[in-house]
C-alpha cells in the first residue's frame, strides 16, 4: 500500500547515502513512474529530497536532514503501535508487523514496559474480510473501479463504484465511494457486499467530501420508542444505550425511552429480547410485533402437526 511504501523509501534514504529509482521501484515491486510519483508526494510533505541525473546520480535527502524521534514520547510511541497492532488484526497481510519493526528499531528507549492497550479490529467474518479490505485498498491506490452485488434492506443490487475511503465505524466495516448508480458518495458494509472484483477500469480522482460519520447524521432518530424490560437485561441496556437510557418502573421493570431511526431495526432489535420486552409505543411497533409472533405460532403448530 502507498503509504508502507513511502514509509520504507523514506527509511531507506534516511539510511543510504544515496540510492536510485530503479532500484527503489524493483525493491517494492512497482513501476518508476510510481516511484517518480512517490518522491513527489514525500518533497510535498516537506522532505528535502534531491534528484541527481546522469552518471552517478541518484536520490537522497539533502544534508543535515535527519528525523528526530525525541518528539515522541513513551506515551506517544505506545499509541502509534497500538494503532498499527489494530489495522494488522484485519489485514491479509504483515504491512503493519514490518512496520512496527522499523519504528520500534533503534526506539527502545521510547518502547519500554508492558504494553498496556490491545486493540484487535477482527470480527468473526475475518476469513472474508481481510481479502476484502486488501482488494478495495489496493484498488483505492491504483484508481480502479469497484464491481460487486450488495445486499441491503431494500434490496439486491449490482453496484459500480468510486472507492475511496475504508472506514471502521459502529464496530463494523465500511467504504466511502462514489456510486455510479446513484450518481452520489454512498457508504457500503463490507459485509453485505459478495462478488467484489476490481475492474481493468480506472477513475479520475474527484473532490471527495470527508463521510459525515455522526450518530446524528447516519442515525438521525425520528421514532420515539417506549418499552418496558426485565431487570434480568438491564445489562444489554446499559451496553447499547447507556445507564441513563431507563428508570425502574413501579413494577420493578425498567421503562426505556429513545429515539429509533428505522422501523425495521428497532423490531428486530426488540424481538432480540424475546418475552423480556413490551413495548408501550408507538402502537404501529406493538402491532408488528403481534403480527410477527402470531406468525411464528402458526409456523411451530404447523411443523409439529407434520411431525405427529
Amino acid at each position: 500500500m502507498k503509504i508502507d511504501r513511502l514509509i520504507g523509501i523514506l527509511s531507506i534514504l534516511l539510511q543510504e547515502e544515496m540510492t536510485t529509482a530503479p532500484k527503489l521501484a524493483e525493491k517494492f515491486e512497482v513501476s518508476r513512474r510510481t516511484i517518480n510519483r512517490d518522491i513527489e508526494d514525500l518533497c510535498k510533505a516537506g522532505i528535502p529530497i534531491r534528484t541527481i541525473q546522469g552518471t552517478g546520480g541518484g536520490i537522497r535527502i539533502m544534508d543535515g536532514y535527519r528525523m528526530d524521534r525525541t518528539i515522541l514520547t513513551s506515551k506517544d510511541m505506545q499509541g502509534i503501535l497500538a494503532g498499527l497492532r489494530s489495522l494488522d488484526s484485519v489485514s491479509g497481510s504483515r504491512y503493519y508487523s514490518r512496520l512496527m519493526e522499523k519504528l520500534q528499531s533503534g526506539s527502545s528507549e521510547l518502547v519500554s514496559g508492558r504494553d498496556s492497550m490491545l486493540i484487535d479490529l477482527s470480527s468473526w467474518y475475518k476469513g472474508t474480510l481481510a481479502p476484502k479490505i486488501e482488494m478495495i485498498q489496493d484498488a483505492i491506490e491504483n484508481r480502479r473501479l469497484l464491481d460487486f452485488r450488495y445486499y441491503a434492506p431494500s434490496g439486491e443490487s449490482v453496484r459500480t463504484v468510486e472507492p475511496y475511503y475504508v472506514v471502521f465505524k459502529w464496530a463494523g466495516w465500511y467504504i466511502w465511494a462514489w456510486c455510479l448508480e446513484r450518481r452520489d458518495f454512498r457508504l457500503f458494509k463490507l459485509n453485505r457486499m459478495d462478488q467484489l472484483s476490481v475492474s481493468d477500469k480506472t477513475f479520475v480522482r474527484r473532490e471527495v467530501p470527508m463521510p459525515d460519520l455522526s450518530n446524528e447524521k447516519i442515525f438521525p432518530g425520528g421514532i420515539r420508542v417506549k418499552a418496558l424490560f426485565d431487570p434480568d437485561v438491564k445489562w444489554r441496556l446499559v451496553e447499547e444505550f447507556g445507564p441513563h437510557c431507563f428508570v425502574e418502573a413501579d413494577d420493578g421493570r425498567l421503562l426505556f425511552q429513545a429515539d429509533y431511526t428505522d422501523m425495521e431495526n428497532l423490531v428486530a432489535w426488540i424481538l432480540t429480547f424475546g418475552g423480556k420486552a413490551e413495548v408501550l409505543e408507538p402502537a404501529e411497533v406493538r402491532e408488528r410485533i403481534c403480527n410477527i409472533a402470531e406468525d411464528m405460532k402458526r409456523i411451530y403448530e404447523r411443523n409439529e402437526s407434520h411431525e405427529v
